[in-house]
């Protein structure tokens, strides 16, 4: 589990080693099919659909491994489902869009590049911040439960310690419940018999 500063820093590591080694995949799926000199020199259609067809699966797995990531960091701070789920939406369509460049982009035409995919890089750059700075709910966090409720003292006894000792009392306490026996009467016992001695 991902935990206050810790989880968020580790979202932080995890989300920018992820597009650095997407950006490396890219460009050996590039430099794989086509090459910088082809892309250069090609026009946009057919000749380049390996390279973009290359470049789009591998952008998928890497949305695949960031929305994981992610998953994990809003699951940890209890953050809006639909949060997540407009982050991985809007990569996906990203990394469509990318590809889609690729394909059909005129170099030294900068007309070619649409300039929405500037706009949807920052909302994905947007919701990328709010799920890294979402607080972890309390909770998840022991060391912050304690801080907040603060035990002092001893924790109470369960519930079934409790049952368990009431029998032992009353088992102790029948004795004592008891009647005591009658007094006797002083002095030797009168022996039995009819009148006086010798009749």
């Amino acid at each position: 589990m991902f935990t206050s500063n810790i989880g968020r820093l580790r979202f932080f590591l995890y989300s920018v080693g992820l597009t650095l080694a997407e950006t490396v995949v890219i460009v050996i799926c590039i430099v794989g099919t086509i090459g910088f000199e082809g892309l250069l020199n090609s026009a946009p259609g057919p000749s380049r659909q390996g390279m973009a067809g290359a470049a789009l699966i591998a952008s998928l797995i890497f949305v695949a491994l960031r929305g994981n990531i992610a998953s994990r960091r809003a699951r940890d701070a209890n953050g809006r489902r639909w949060i997540l789920w407009a982050y991985i939406a809007l990569s996906t369509v990203y990394a469509l869009l990318q590809a889609g460049v690729l394909l059909v982009v005129k170099f030294g035409d900068p007309e070619s590049i649409p300039g929405g995919l500037n706009l949807l890089g920052l909302s994905i750059f947007g919701l990328w911040c709010t799920i890294l700075w979402a607080k972890p709910v309390a909770g998840s966090n022991i060391d912050e439960l304690t801080d907040v409720f603060e035990f002092d003292g001893p924790l109470p006894a369960p519930a079934h310690v409790g049952r368990t000792t009431v029998p032992a009392t009353s088992r102790t306490a029948a004795p004592a419940a008891r009647v005591a026996p009658a007094p006797q009467p002083f002095g030797r016992p009168r022996p039995a018999g009819f009148g006086k001695r010798g009749i």
